[in-house]
């Protein structure tokens, strides 16, 4: 009998895992549903946005070619998993004044997306 609840925790354990793997979202298909409507990913701004191209590590307000906000060009924050997080959930929270109103509410979706853009140098 131990060994029957033992071979269902295994199987358990493993459908449990294929299904995380499988729900977990994909960075790239998130950013190009939710952010490449109006942001690029190359040095050149977007239709509505800045570039998010190496945006990881770099200070608000400074990718050359975009008219930023105030808000923003007077940002002292760098660029980084938290302040990208904060400013995903929240922008005008995160930095009120900013031009940028659309936010991504669900945190695993602000997670793949910010993972996208670590991966964007």
């Amino acid at each position: 009998m131990k060994n029957v609840f033992l071979s269902l925790s295994v199987v358990v354990s493993v459908l449990h895992a294929g299904s995380s793997a499988q729900a977990q979202p994909n960075g790239r298909a998130l950013f190009e549903a939710r952010c490449g409507g109006c942001h690029s990913l190359t040095p050149a701004p977007g239709k509505m946005g800045p570039p998010l191209k190496g945006v990881v590590g770099r200070k608000p307000g400074a990718a050359a070619g975009y008219n930023y906000s105030d808000a923003l060009k007077r940002s002292k924050t760098t660029w980084n998993a938290a302040s990208l997080d904060a400013f995903l959930a929240a922008p005008g929270k995160a930095v009120p004044g900013t031009k940028m109103m659309v936010g991504v509410s669900v945190a695993d979706q602000r997670a793949a997306i910010i993972a996208y853009l670590s991966s964007q140098k």
